[in-house]
């Protein structure tokens, strides 16, 4: 009932186009249907709605990763690097958990991704595949 609850308040905030940093708690991933990128990925959560359950898109929190189709060679490069080690990290692990879950922009979930225990951002941030990202406007990759 209480996942319920959260799942139709997700989709009210959502569709009002208010954007709160009120967190909505942690939430574990039942299975990662797909991956776009270094910091995008699809999951479904078991027990909500199919409507924001299936096949969400996830944002993971606080930073950025270059874009696949990135404006030069180099931000293309470090994109699929990026997305390897997301991809990896996600088809390996156990648990995946999503943490202090908030409703971002283009009817995303925006959270901390924890794998295995371990911070999806720290990994990339080691990497050197991930610049810090606050919401605002995005560095280039390409300087």
């Amino acid at each position: 009932m209480k996942k319920t609850f959260l799942a139709l308040l997700l989709v009210t905030v959502s569709f009002s186009g208010y954007s709160s940093d009120k967190s909505y708690g942690n939430v574990p991933v039942e299975e990662v249907t797909s991956i776009y990128d270094g910091d995008t990925f699809r999951v479904n959560i078991k027990g909500w709605p199919p409507i924001i359950g299936e096949r969400i898109a996830i944002r993971v929190n606080g930073l950025d990763t270059p874009e696949i189709r990135g404006e030069c060679q180099k931000e293309k490069e470090l994109a699929r690097k990026a997305k390897q080690i997301t991809v990896q990290a996600l088809r390996a692990a156990k648990s995946i958990e999503l943490r202090n879950t908030q409703r971002g922009k283009y009817f995303r979930i925006v959270a901390d991704v924890y794998v295995d225990g371990k911070d999806l951002k720290e990994m990339h941030f080691r990497a050197g595949t991930a610049k810090p990202y606050d919401g605002g406007k995005k560095d280039s990759w390409c300087k």
